[in-house]
């Protein structure tokens, strides 16, 4: 039974994901970030010639790939559903004006979010017909730069670098150019600061109230270290009860550990989450020394 926040049904390829999810296993597809690293991109990589007024490097902002070389990102989401993914995910990630505004590329978000979104598209449709299988893309919506519950400034622990507000406004206008640029479902994921991902599960929802039908929505939480809790401090279960309201088809973790460290915080998280749960580890936290 596919789960929904109001009576608005899903969309006939958000129910047929809901229905795939009750058959079996569904496999997302693997990081975009590494999978950029292997090209060893230079910052003319990142340009074209709308971007020849833009002052700063843009070298390492791989969300501009998509319409920079959309070629690479192209090959990168074919790789995943050739490798028997499901889910692709946008290259979306700091596909909002907080996270742009270290570049100045405000502006741009709505040409990265409908650019990376109809790429992904274009593969997923290419392959579902070629393998005679559904493929869905995900909009990913990442957990910006920003912490709302804390201060970034240990000597102004009152201070915050954004507002509730504001992150509502810049995750209203993501999902809305996601959805335009066509993606199936929406995925808040590596929220590590669950104000955060309450002002964006808000956004969504107001959103889906201009709308006929709803997507899909698949939520995943970071867990920074072995207490695992995320960084504004919440356990996983405290985390989920903060936002099982928004009723998700799906609720899991990713980032942060690995697979074996990450093991039993998402055996809590199916213990007391009333929804299907998924988990995508990373290679586990990095040796420091």
């Amino acid at each position: 039974m596919s789960r929904q926040t109001s009576k608005k049904p899903f969309t006939a390829k958000g129910q047929i994901l809901a229905d795939l999810f009750a058959e079996r296993i569904v496999y997302l597809d693997g990081a975009m970030g590494t999978m950029i690293q292997q090209h060893k991109l230079e910052e003319k990589d990142f340009r074209d010639a709308s971007f020849d007024d833009v002052k700063g490097d843009l070298k390492g902002n791989n969300d501009l790939l998509s319409i920079t070389r959309p070629e690479i990102i192209e090959g990168i989401h074919r790789a995943f559903l050739k490798a028997g993914a499901d889910i692709i995910e946008t290259n979306t990630f700091s596909g909002t004006t907080i996270a742009q505004a270290d570049y100045g590329l405000e502006h741009r978000v709505r040409d990265i979010n409908i650019e990376s979104a109809k790429l992904a598209r274009k593969v997923a449709d290419e392959v579902s017909e070629k393998e005679g299988r559904p493929t869905f893309v995900a909009g990913a919506i990442g957990p910006t730069n920003r912490t709302c519950s804390m201060s970034p400034d240990v000597n102004r622990p009152e201070y915050r670098a954004t507002s509730y507000d504001e992150l509502y406004k810049a995750y209203y206008e993501q999902t809305a150019d996601l959805v335009e640029g066509g993606v199936d479902l929406l995925l808040p994921e590596t929220a590590f600061d669950t104000l955060n991902l309450k002002a964006c599960l808000h956004a969504i929802e107001d959103f889906f109230d201009t709308q006929e039908e709803r997507l899909p929505v698949i939520i995943s939480v970071t867990i920074t270290d072995q207490s695992g809790r995320t960084l504004s401090g919440q356990t996983v279960e405290a985390c989920w009860n903060s936002i099982r309201h928004a009723k998700p088809l799906c609720v899991g973790l990713n980032c942060a550990l690995g697979a074996d460290l990450m093991k039993p915080f998402l055996e809590e998280l199916s213990r007391v989450a009333d929804t299907y749960v998924h988990v995508y580890p990373n290679a586990g936290l990095p040796n420091q020394f």
